[in-house]
């Protein structure tokens, strides 16, 4: 059983940047593709993020593609969310999350508490 626990959201200004993190315990750790996801109020949770175990890969969503980055350290068991030229729309519930299968095909197994971000004018 793997837990993740998200840290680092909080209250920023439109065009500011933040970093998410993520930590994992329970498990190994390069067993896992990482992810990060996101839910806004009334919203449908949707895919942010996600980088391969050895972190060889990742892909980003359109929606913020250029702006966020994510990253992993394998020795630290972290999982990272940079954001960078946040906009009101980015506002939401992330959550890291944990998954088996290929990086092409993941299994979200495994989803932390989540990080409230907030972005105001």
């Amino acid at each position: 059983q793997v837990q993740l626990v998200e840290s680092g959201g909080g209250l920023v200004q439109a065009g500011g940047s933040l970093r998410l993190s993520c930590v994992a315990s329970g498990g190994t750790f390069t067993d896992y593709n990482m992810g990060w996801f996101r839910q806004a109020p009334g919203k449908e949770r949707e895919f942010v993020a996600k980088i391969s175990w050895n972190g060889g890969s990742t892909d980003t969503a359109d929606s913020v593609k250029g702006r966020f980055t994510i990253s992993r350290d394998n020795i630290k068991n972290m999982v990272y969310l940079q954001m960078n030229s946040l906009s009101l729309e980015d506002t939401a519930v992330y959550y890291c999350s944990a998954a088996g299968g290929t990086i092409v095909s993941p299994q979200w197994q495994y989803w932390g508490q989540g990080a409230q971000v907030t972005v105001s004018s």
